[in-house]
Order: structure tokens, then C-alpha cells, then sequence
């Protein structure tokens, strides 16, 4: 009785032809990247926002869009196109800009961002209250009340 089952098997077996597996291959190669990490200025992470790369040589089409993962943060490889690019970020009516200098020979050399509010002087501060200030007293003296001359 086995051998009614085994002599099949095996037939079947020798017959059947090669099989094949699925495979799969994953290409692997450095590169040198920028990452970024957009947040509000209360430190909250812009998870979800809208990120466009502007390259020097056209700075009024996104050369790449994308949107930033739930930490805010996005990653992208430019090319070696020298010169500045311009990352901006927004969400919900907020939004940033930075920059990326690339020299010559392909190197990035700085990410700069903007001064934000957080980031004034006190000079600047000091100016602002002042502005301020003279604002509020010139108000008052253009409201207040003026005296009637009493002719005799």
C-alpha cells in the first residue's frame, strides 16, 4: 500500500519542473542628504506639511514637493547644482523658509534659517516697544479733548 502512494509521488516529482522562487533585490547606494525638521515655535512637531525644494537656477517651480512625517521631519538628496536652495515648509497658514548653500565642488556648506521672532535682539526688541509706545501717546494727544477760547 505505500508503495501505491510512493511511486506516484515520486513520478510526480520527477516531472515537475524547476521551480522558480520569488525573489527580491534591494539596491543600496550613499548618498549625501539634507534632512530637516519642521516644528512650531512652541516646539510642537508640523507633522504632515507641505515641503518644497527650489533649486538656485529656478527658484519659481519646486524643483521637489513632499510632506514632512510625523516628526516633522523630511529628508531629500539635491544635486550638485551650486548655489543657494530654498526649503519651505507650511501648514494650516504657517509656514518657514531655510537655505542650503552648495558651493562649486558639490559640498554644502551651510543650512541657514531665517530669524524668527524668538531670535530678536535686544536693540530690535527695544525699538519695537519704543515704536510701540509712540504710537499709544500720539493716540492719546490726537483724542483728547481741546479747550474752547472764551471771547469777552
Amino acid at each position: 500500500m505505500l508503495s501505491t502512494i510512493v511511486k506516484p509521488l515520486i513520478v510526480a516529482l520527477l516531472l515537475a519542473g524547476p521551480a522558480a522562487a520569488h525573489g527580491a533585490f534591494v539596491d543600496v547606494e550613499k548618498l549625501d542628504a539634507v534632512g530637516i525638521q519642521a516644528r512650531y515655535d512652541t516646539g510642537a512637531a508640523m507633522a504632515g506639511a507641505q515641503v518644497a525644494v527650489f533649486a538656485p537656477d529656478n527658484p519659481a517651480q519646486p524643483w521637489l514637493t513632499g510632506m514632512t512625517d510625523a516628526d516633522g521631519r523630511f529628508v531629500f538628496a539635491p544635486d550638485d547644482r551650486p548655489g543657494r536652495w530654498a526649503v519651505q515648509v507650511r501648514q494650516a497658514g504657517h509656514g518657514a523658509i531655510g537655505y542650503l548653500e552648495i558651493g562649486a565642488d558639490g559640498v554644502a556648506s551651510a543650512f541657514i534659517a531665517p530669524a524668527t521672532a524668538a531670535g530678536l535682539t535686544w536693540t530690535q526688541r527695544a525699538l519695537m516697544i519704543a515704536s510701540v509706545l509712540w504710537g499709544c501717546i500720539g493716540t492719546a494727544l490726537y483724542f483728547r479733548p481741546t479747550r474752547r477760547i472764551r471771547q469777552a
